[in-house]
């Protein structure tokens, strides 16, 4: 196949932010009178927060205090990131170096909103290693809708069978399939039989999907 460039997710896939975030829904939850556990949780990795909000709801019923809750996350989610930071998963460094040695141009493609996309690439020091991004506030529909895959290939330039995609999560997985890519699924939770299928390859950490996309990319 031709690979064009390359496309990553970012919260669990990149960094390991997923445990803030996860830490910060439960707190919130938890101030609010509801246990958010974590096979619930486990629904909104991928997902941008209109539809974590929709999946709370169906749980929890109307009486749930949503706008308390969307003014109590977020300052839980800046204080754990002010307190411990943010890390990098091991192997980025090494297939982000492999990407821009090819000279393929890269992009993030994410459902977390602006605002949290540049204190997290910042904070992980990767501010200025992407040519395009999209995040969950740009577009109408989030994973696994194909959108935001198809908007990072139209930023890239590059037609979508062209481009490699990385997620971690389900949604994510669908949202690269539909979107007409090769998808390279690296799991933070256990995958779904549907996920599995999805994916060209899963494997178990971003050193293995270096060796996949060197595959991918070689003469």
């Amino acid at each position: 196949m031709r690979v064009s460039a390359v496309i990553f997710d970012m919260d669990g896939l990149m960094v390991d932010t997923e445990p803030v975030y996860q830490v910060a829904w439960k707190q919130a939850a938890i101030e609010l009178g509801y246990d958010l556990d974590d096979t619930l949780y486990s629904t909104f990795v991928g997902r941008p927060t209109p539809a974590c909000e929709a999946i709370i709801i169906e749980r929890f019923g109307p009486a749930f205090p949503l706008q308390r809750s969307r003014e109590r996350w977020p300052a839980l989610w800046r204080s754990e990131v002010e307190s411990h930071g943010i890390e990098t998963k091991p192997g980025l460094e090494e297939i982000l170096a492999l990407v821009e040695s090819h000279g393929l141009p890269m992009a993030v493609a994410t459902s977390s909103e602006a605002e949290y996309v540049e204190v997290t690439l910042r904070q992980a020091g990767l501010a200025n290693r992407f040519d395009a991004m999209v995040t969950g506030d740009e577009i109408d529909r989030g994973k696994p809708d194909p959108d935001i895959y198809l908007e990072a290939a139209r930023k890239l330039g590059v037609p979508p069978s062209d481009c490699v995609a990385f997620e971690d999560s389900d949604a994510g997985i669908l949202a690269i399939q539909r979107a007409g890519m090769t998808g390279i699924l690296v799991p933070h939770w256990p995958a779904s039989q549907r996920a599995v299928q999805a994916a060209f390859r899963v494997v178990e950490t971003l050193h293995e999907a270096r060796a996949v996309l060197t595959l991918l990319i070689s003469p």
